[in-house]
């Protein structure tokens, strides 16, 4: 299921993780060349991608 990301927050490894709509949250690391986001790195890059929407497993789970 879909779900728009409402904020985001540091996990205790210094991670980022997505806060999604539906209460769920979802890891958006950096770590090239595996995972490459490197706009999680910047808070105009964090801002820019609040409400985008983030495919929750967990939700599917649910259902």
């Amino acid at each position: 299921m879909w779900q728009k990301i409402i904020s985001f927050h540091i996990d205790e490894e210094d991670d980022w993780v997505a806060d999604l709509e539906c209460g769920h949250t979802q890891h958006v690391r950096h770590r090239p060349p595996w995972q490459n986001r490197n706009w999680v790195i910047t808070e105009k890059g964090r801002a820019e991608h609040l409400g985008i929407q983030l495919y929750c497993k967990k939700c599917e789970q649910v259902e």
